[in-house]
């Protein structure tokens, strides 16, 4: 396996002009809501602790937080996805537009609007609720039709699959988008990735690759096997995201690693979709396919010294690439 150096020159280059890079973000949005608060005794009804609340954050998740972190970098950005009828959906959409992107949510009055509940006690996550169910088709094809029609507008399309039910017609999507030479970047979920054929590019991280082709027991073995999905596919290149090993891109020019840049991890949730999210900004802007490695795996090493899902911020990107000179 031919191993890219994970600094030159070129990567540590200031960052460009990402103004102009117009940007789609189709997928499964959620609303992230963290309880924090302090658990010192056991409850005296089962073996649990007993945690007393004492503040609440609410943040953007799934493709909302992908959508923010491009957003953050500079790009203009667009949102399009399903919400219910509900609080969770319109303190979505308030979020979004609050950050500056162009939010265009389709509201399915017979579902909830996804959340995801954490309960949080001296920096330990003790419980996760999740309430959430499937879309209807109805919503679903206005959904596509909206994609189609306004898809013209956009340099390069991004989905984020959570595996909600959004993007039903994601294999419809990618045609449409490659039909109309558009970069097609796509962060996958589930056991079946022939949804994604054609793609430009797919990330998917460690578990997800394994689930996929199997495991591996050498890099050698690894390249065999994502050279040859990415071949079924149809894709131009295969990035498997790797936490402490970093991440690899498969390519027909070779393969190229990024070494995981050395920062203490907090949380690793969302670091995905800070990677796609920064990569898309990237080539969409005109970087090479190193560099734009190069930055986005720099990006999330900022973001999982984070707490939950959260946005790496140009100036942190440029302060970070500037202390690896």
């Amino acid at each position: 396996m031919s191993a890219m150096p994970s600094m030159s020159a070129a990567a540590s280059a200031p960052l460009g002009d990402f103004s102009n890079v117009r940007l789609l973000v189709v997928g499964d949005v959620m609303l992230d809501r963290y309880w924090f608060g302090d658990a010192s005794r056991i409850s005296p009804e089962a073996p649990v602790p007993v945690v007393k609340i004492e503040r609440s954050e609410e943040r953007p998740g799934g493709a909302a937080n992908v959508a923010r972190n491009a957003a953050a970098l500079g790009a203009s950005v667009s949102l399009l996805a399903l919400t219910g009828d509900d609080e969770p959906g319109v303190s979505l959409k308030r979020m979004m537009e609050k950050e500056g992107i162009d939010t265009c949510f389709y509201i399915d009055e017979a579902i909830d609007t996804v959340v995801k509940l954490r309960v949080i006690a001296r920096q330990q996550q003790l419980l996760r609720i999740d309430f959430e169910n499937v879309p209807s088709r109805d919503v679903l094809l206005a959904k596509l039709s909206e994609f189609e029609r306004r898809l013209p507008e956009f340099d390069a399309v991004l989905f984020s699959d959570y595996g909600k039910g959004g993007l039903t017609h994601v294999s419809e999507m990618i045609q449409l988008a490659r039909a109309a030479d558009k970069l097609v970047f796509v962060d996958p979920k589930g056991e079946d990735y022939s949804v994604y054929a054609g793609a430009t590019v797919i990330t998917p991280n460690s578990a997800e690759m394994r689930q996929i082709v199997g495991r591996w027991q050498n890099e050698e073995e690894l390249e065999r096997k994502a050279t040859a999905l990415r071949e079924s596919l149809k894709l131009d290149a295969l990035l498997v995201t790797r936490s402490e090993a970093g991440m690899s891109l498969f390519r027909d020019g070779g393969t190229m690693h990024e070494k995981a840049v050395a920062r203490e991890v907090y949380d690793v949730s969302g670091a995905g979709d800070t990677v796609i999210a920064t990569l898309a900004v990237m080539l969409a802007s005109g970087a090479s396919w190193s560099r734009a490695i190069h930055v986005a795996n720099m990006a999330a090493g900022i973001v999982v010294g984070k707490l939950g899902t959260a946005v790496c911020t140009r100036k942190e990107l440029e302060a970070a690439l500037g202390a690896g000179r």
